[in-house]
């Protein structure tokens, strides 16, 4: 008997997948955003697919890769871009997806398990009058425990700043995978042990996070006839306090081509910005708008705003989803400006033209708005790429480098020391997503 077979054995009364063809698609996620990524992980698939329908399930998987030392590698909805949830090693896909139930939710906060979607949070949240505070751009698909593994901020952030911040994960539920693997709590700061770390820290099954109030929101676009005025008008609106916001998204042209269900709205050779705001903030904007020379040319109220289009599904990295329906042959970069640097936007702006479109998103980090980058770029070589890379970073545009499977080489540059101490006692056998990080020295034992 293989070591597979031991293990499938061992499993038995948990759904597993074993069909060549649905394994190799549960191994992807969206790493084909990367033209770097795409043949350095050709071919990269696990052995079977176990989807666990509660946490005594997880540990049963987690004690029988422990036994026969086979790696697993955690998936939600496979809605990342960086290769994390694609194994290296194959061996099992622990599908989370299964795990949807709201535990509970009271005013302010709410507990659930680690492969419920993030609209269905919102949907049960709203119920009282809440909604979680950030979700990416795929939060109709995306589950919450994909998004705190692999994820880092989105819709909500210019509000609240960054997944990883103090108080924005209250606890995480992580099973070890050790010889008789456990359920540990982690509480307050302790969540920064497994927050975005790509599941190499264990297993997360259920997740606390608190909520913000669920405004009636509107959603707008502003167009201006200047990039630059589009960026300092979305500046200015991420700064006005007063005004509640959940999203600023600032597109230089020729990017709204890509917008096909909005072009009506967004007249040729202009820069739009898309805004969802909090109705009570709208009377507001007008002004705004006037005092920067911009037109407001779409303006959807709360209660439409569900239906039809929805503008947080064409910003964050949805931008690049939909340039790439169109030309295959575009990528993308992340990027965060410095703080009070404008001028560094105009100056990547005007340096490389319609190679690297500019798209703004705005968000809070250490109190202040800053704008970040999802640029488009038309991709020639990885040279190429690796050399605007390069520019920006000597000009002071840091880059979480999203062509890159390995932790350090993205947008860490090191891993947190405690990650790394938690890692050695949470996963002693190195199965852990093995391969993702320079600094680890486990080795899979056969």
């Amino acid at each position: 008997m293989t070591t597979l077979d031991a293990l499938i054995n061992s499993l038995e009364g948990i759904e597993t997948i074993t069909d060549s063809a649905q394994v190799a698609k549960l191994s992807q996620d969206y790493h084909s955003f990367s033209p770097v990524l795409v043949p350095k992980l050709e071919g990269k698939v696990g052995d079977i697919v176990v989807r666990p329908a509660n946490e005594a399930e997880v540990l049963k998987v987690a004690a029988a890769c422990a036994k026969h030392r086979v790696p697993i590698t955690v998936r939600g909805a496979g809605t990342g871009n960086y290769g994390q949830c694609v194994p290296l090693h194959g061996g099992v896909i622990l599908d989370m997806t299964r795990m949807q139930e709201i535990l509970w939710v009271k005013p302010g906060v709410t507990r659930v398990e680690a492969g419920v979607k993030l609209a269905a949070i919102d949907k049960k949240t709203r119920e009282i009058g809440w909604e979680i505070r950030m979700a990416p751009s795929t939060y109709r698909t995306a589950t919450i425990g994909g998004f705190i593994a692999g994820g880092s901020g989105g819709i909500g952030s210019i509000q609240y700043g960054l997944l990883g911040d103090r108080g924005n994960i209250l606890a995480l539920r992580v099973v070890t995978v050790e010889d008789e693997p456990r359920a540990i709590e982690l509480r307050g700061d302790d969540v920064q042990k497994v927050n975005h770390a790509w599941g190499i820290n264990g297993i997360i099954t259920e997740i606390e996070i608190p909520l913000g109030p669920a405004y009636p929101w509107a959603e707008v676009i502003v167009t201006f006839d200047e990039f630059m005025t589009a960026a300092k008008f979305g500046q200015a609106l991420g700064n006005a306090d007063g005004m509640i916001k959940k999203l600023i998204s600032v597109f230089a042209s020729p990017i709204p081509q890509y917008f096909h269900a909005l072009q009506e709205y967004i007249p040729e050779g202009t820069h739009p910005v898309f805004l969802i705001i909090a109705e009570s903030s709208l009377e507001f904007l007008p002004s705004l708008v006037q005092q920067y020379g911009g037109k407001i040319t779409y303006e959807k109220p709360a209660e439409e705003a569900g239906k039809s289009i929805h503008l947080a599904e064409f910003g964050w990295n949805h931008t690049t989803l939909h340039a790439r329906s169109v030309d295959t042959g575009i990528t993308y970069l992340q990027s965060m400006f410095p703080r009070d640097r404008m001028q560094l936007v105009q100056q990547m702006y005007d340096h490389f033209g319609d190679e690297v479109m500019m798209h703004l998103e705005f968000f809070r980090v250490n109190s202040a708005v800053v704008p970040g980058a999802l640029q488009l770029v038309r991709y020639t070589t990885e040279e190429r790429l690796n050399e605007i890379i390069r520019y920006h970073e000597e000009h002071g545009v840091s880059i979480a480098n999203p062509h890159t499977y390995i932790i350090e080489d993205g947008g860490r540059k090191v891993i947190d020391p405690e990650q790394l101490k938690f890692k050695e006692i949470v996963d002693p056998y190195g199965l852990m997503n093995p391969g993702k990080s320079k600094v680890l020295q486990f080795q899979i034992q056969n």
